[in-house]
């Protein structure tokens, strides 16, 4: 997959709220399913659901000992669509800088004119 398909998939995975608010409950160590689906009223499937578009994501990583369902957090990902973020970042601070001084520019034009 081409690195913008695979950050196309980790900006979907993040654009849904139960998914970052199960990503955020990840950054506190591995969690079984169970323990991920206990603040959401929704069903054990939609929970299910969610899992797997992260896992597909690379977001997380899904493990099964016994009858125990664990998750943990992978932050490559996480880091590959931080490094976009600012370099684009970068680049549209650049442009609103230029048009803060072009907008400079015109506004002392029309007050000596």
């Amino acid at each position: 997959m081409a690195a913008s398909d695979e950050l196309s998939v980790v900006f979907a995975a993040l654009a849904d709220p139960t998914r970052r608010a199960i990503l955020s409950r990840l950054r506190q160590g591995p969690t079984t399913v169970g323990e991920l689906a206990e603040p959401f009223s929704m069903s054990r499937p939609a929970i299910s659901q969610h899992l797997r578009v992260l896992q597909n994501a690379g977001l997380i990583e899904r493990t099964t000992s016994a009858q125990w369902r664990t998750c943990t957090l992978r932050t490559e990902p996480l880091n590959d669509a931080s490094v976009w973020i600012d370099h684009h970042r970068g680049l549209w601070n650049e442009r609103f800088d230029l048009l803060d001084e072009r907008l400079r520019e015109l506004k002392e034009r029309s007050s000596d004119g």
